[in-house]
This record gives structure tokens, C-alpha cells and sequence, in this order.
């Protein structure tokens, strides 16, 4: 943008300088080119004067000695016509190219010169040429031709100097021009940074109020204030959803007390079957705060780094879902190649993230399925797979499976509160990941894991959350239902 100002700046200033250098050379030209033509005019009347005995037969007289001084002295040819256009007397460099009209105006009677300005590409000389009279009657005329290099190289100094002055104006131009665009664009430049921090997570930047025009000034105070009020509102709103879920917990765990407590007094197989509905339900609503909390607790996070290793993290949750996988009949492998795969996350985020995957592919797998976790360096960074042989997810399915409370209607009777994907979601993002899904062949699902690696190598953070349990299930619920059959 600032190139862009400095450009239109600079062209206007260019036209400006066309504007009032052009008439500026045209005259200077004119002016050198008049004053040789009245010079030669002076000259030329003064041999007028002169040559009269010449033209009326009575010899050359003195105006032949004063063309011959004149000639040896400038350089500069001359020479007397008649009325018939005959060379009466001439100097010795005289020339006759391109004497004829400015002689037939001479033999009219007036005096004549041409051309009009010498520029410094032309070639002719400049020729003047004034009538003899005797007693009102033009007896002839002295033309004297000039050459025009000495004018052409004055006319091509001064414009020359003209040039050097304008590109002297254009470079202070110029360097105002950045000066002043780079006052008037730092506010810009600034908030267009500012504005990409906070995108990328710092919610504390902000733009200095105090560069830049009055205008500029102002709109960076109200950027200011906008996100000092967005920021507030998201806080609140994270705070409010983390401290209603937390809430929530005792009068849902009273809750359950009290329906767990009536089970004895249930003689009924219809009241018992009631009974067992309501303690999942209340169980299910636990799940749904407990995500619910995860979640604002993962959006608060800033924008702080550490680095794990992903193929250890990766082994200890393979094998904190072990059992799990076992008693379900699912067959759960890690694929590594056994070195250290190191990642720069944010806390915490691929432990809760393969456990969401991981959860899903062996939810979802069923008795006999086989799911399998895979680590690797690739694209400079590390990528986590984890493979099921599910039934996978329609292409439409793929697109919503990370909103909020998302189920797909064959996943609705499943467990889970529709966050788990959501959780990982926030937490890949935070440290500039990415996660993908994709349909495996021939049948599954891949969710993929990609995490950059750190520049240096830093102090490690712990590799593994709670050893030997899995997640709690309201960070690894399943949101993935059933393709399309």
C-alpha cells in the first residue's frame, strides 16, 4: 500500500513538473534562438546600408571587404542577391541551402529569418535576410546564413540543467512521499499486525493509539476498544460456561443420589427399567458438563508452547485404552518406528486429542474391528493417524463432524456429548495444527494429526496425562455416525 501511495504521489508530482518545465524549455529555445536571429538582423541591415553601390554597377565598394572581415571573423557566410535573385557579392563559407524563402520574403520587401526556434535535433541553419531599398524601391538583399550548433548546444545545456532539477524535485518528492506515507500507513500497518495476533490467539495485543493523522488515531482507539470488548465478552462467556458446568455438577450429583437411592423401593419390572433410564440419563448429562467444561478451558488457552513427544504420548494412551479396546473385542496397535517424535503444542493437546480419536475408532469399530495408531515425521512436522474399520462417514458428515453438539442421526443412541472433536479441534488449532478425515480403504476412517516441530530442542514437557486411565469420556466422545447405507 505504501509503494501504491508513494507511486500516485510521485506521478502526480511528474506531471506537474511536465506541466511547468515544458513551456519553461520551449521558451528558453525561443530565447536563444531570438537573440541570435536579432543579432543577425543588426548585421544583416547593417550591410543593407552598405551595399547599395554594388547592386547600382558601381563595384563591390566596401561591402564586399566588411562580408570577407565578417566571414574570417565569426565564421558565419553572407552575401548580397539581386532583385533577380544573382549573388552580387558573397563570403567565402556562404551557402545558399535553404535561403529561398526566406529571400522570396526579403524581395517582397521585409525582413525574414526561419526557423521560428532552433531545438537541439534540428539540423538547419538559422537564416535572416533583409531587403536593399533605394527610394522605396528593393534594389536586392543581404542574406546571412548562421550556423546552429552553438544554439543547439545552449538550448541542450539549459534543458539539460532543467532535467537534473526536475529529477532533483522528483528524489526530494520522493523521499517526502515515503516519509509521509510511512506516517500515514504505520497505523495501518500496525493494526493489519495487531489484528493478525489476535487472530492467531493473543487477545492482549493492540494497536498504539498515538501514531499517524487524527483520523487514523481514532480509529485505532476504537479498534482498541472493540477488542478490549470482545475480548471481555468471549471471557465472560468462557467463564460463564466453565463455571455453569462446574456448578451444575453437585445438584446433578445430588440428583443422582436421590434417583439411585429409590432403585430399592422399585418392585415393578417397568419402575426398574425406569430407574436404570434415568441414572443414564443423569450419567450422560455428567459427560455433557464435563465437555462442556473441557472446552472452555481449552479456549482459554493462550498462546504458550511445549514440546512433547508425540510416539511417547502416543504409546501411553495406545495403552491406556487397552483395556478398553479388549473388552469390546477391538484390536488397538501403535505403528512407530520407535525414535522420539517431538512436537511443539500447546498443553496437553495431542493426549486429549488421540484420546477423542481414539475413543471414536474404538466405539465405533465394533467387536472384531481392528484399529490401529500411527506415528511418523512427515512435511516438517509430526502426523498421528488413527485408523478404524468402522463405517466410516459420508463426505457431508465430514464436513460438520467438529461443530459443537454435532451427531449424525444413526449416532444418536451412542454415548457421548458431541464435543470430543470439538475439544481436539480447538486445541489442534491452538498449536497451529491441522486435523483431517478421510474415508480409509476399503472401508474405516483416518483422522489425522499434524503437529510442527520445534526449531531447537527445548526442555521437554511431560509426554503423558494420567498414567494407566484413560481420558475422561467427555474428551474422547464420539461424534461419528454410520455411513450412509
Amino acid at each position: 500500500m505504501r509503494r501504491r501511495l508513494v507511486i500516485s504521489y510521485l506521478l502526480l508530482m511528474v506531471l506537474v513538473l511536465i506541466a511547468l518545465e515544458s513551456p519553461l524549455a520551449v521558451t528558453l529555445a525561443s530565447r536563444e534562438t531570438e537573440r541570435v536571429r536579432a543579432d543577425r538582423l543588426a548585421d544583416a541591415t547593417r550591410f543593407a546600408s552598405l551595399a547599395g553601390p554594388a547592386l547600382r554597377g558601381g563595384g563591390p565598394g566596401p561591402i564586399g571587404a566588411e562580408l570577407r572581415s565578417y566571414d574570417e571573423l565569426y565564421g558565419i557566410g553572407a552575401a548580397v542577391v539581386d532583385r533577380d535573385r544573382g549573388i552580387v557579392v558573397d563570403s567565402a563559407s556562404w551557402q545558399s541551402t535553404g535561403t529561398a524563402v526566406v529571400l522570396d520574403v526579403a524581395l517582397s520587401g521585409q525582413q525574414a529569418s526561419a526557423p521560428e526556434s532552433v531545438w537541439p535535433w534540428s539540423a538547419g541553419p538559422v537564416v535572416v535576410a533583409v531587403p536593399i531599398n533605394d527610394g522605396g524601391e528593393v534594389l536586392g538583399a543581404v542574406v546571412i546564413v548562421t550556423p546552429a550548433d552553438e544554439i543547439r548546444r545552449a538550448v541542450g545545456t539549459w534543458w539539460l540543467l532543467l532535467t537534473l532539477a526536475g529529477l532533483l524535485v522528483v528524489l526530494a518528492c520522493v523521499l517526502t512521499a515515503f516519509g509521509l506515507a510511512g506516517w500515514v500507513l504505520r497505523p495501518v500497518t500496525e493494526l493489519d499486525a495487531v489484528t493478525h495476533e489476535i487472530a492467531e490467539g493473543d487477545r492482549g495485543a493492540r494497536v498504539q493509539h498515538r501514531l499517524g493523522p487524527p483520523e487514523l488515531r481514532r480509529l485505532a482507539a476504537s479498534f482498541n476498544h472493540m477488542a478490549d470488548v470482545v475480548s471481555d465478552v468471549m471471557d465472560r462467556q468462557r467463564a460463564f460456561v466453565a463455571h455453569a458446568s462446574h456448578q451444575l455438577r453437585n445438584p446433578l450429583t445430588a440428583l443422582r443420589l436421590r434417583v439411585e437411592e429409590l432403585g430399592p423401593s422399585l418392585t415393578d419390572a417397568d419402575g426398574r427399567s425406569e430407574h436404570r433410564l434415568a441414572l443414564e440419563e443423569t450419567d450422560r448429562l455428567a459427560l455433557v458438563l464435563d465437555a462442556l467444561l473441557t472446552l472452555a478451558r481449552a479456549e482459554r488457552e493462550e498462546n504458550e508452547r511445549v514440546t512433547v513427544d508425540a510416539a511417547a504420548v502416543a504409546a501411553s494412551r495406545v495403552a491406556a485404552w487397552a483395556p478398553l479396546a479388549r473388552h469390546r473385542s477391538v484390536a488397538l496397535r501403535l505403528a512407530t518406528s520407535g525414535a522420539p517424535a517431538y512436537a511443539r503444542t500447546v498443553p496437553t493437546a495431542v493426549d486429549q486429542a488421540l484420546d477423542a480419536l481414539i475413543d471414536n475408532a474404538v466405539k465405533f469399530s465394533g467387536a472384531g474391528g481392528a484399529v490401529t495408531v500411527t506415528v511418523a515425521r512427515r512435511d516438517g512436522g509430526v502426523v498421528l493417524e488413527v485408523r478404524d474399520t468402522g463405517p466410516g462417514m459420508t463426505e457431508s458428515q465430514l464436513g460438520q463432524a467438529t461443530e459443537r453438539f454435532w451427531r449424525a442421526p444413526d449416532a444418536q443412541n451412542v454415548d457421548g456429548a458431541g464435543l470430543g472433536l470439538t475439544i481436539a479441534a480447538v486445541l489442534v488449532d491452538a498449536s497451529d495444527g491441522r486435523l483431517t478425515m478421510w474415508p480409509a480403504t476399503p472401508r474405516g476412517l483416518v483422522a489425522g494429526l499434524w503437529f510442527p516441530e520445534p526449531s531447537p530442542e527445548p526442555e521437554l514437557a511431560p509426554e503423558t496425562g494420567p498414567a494407566g486411565e484413560p481420558a475422561d469420556e467427555d474428551t474422547a466422545v464420539d461424534r461419528r455416525p454410520a455411513p450412509a447405507r
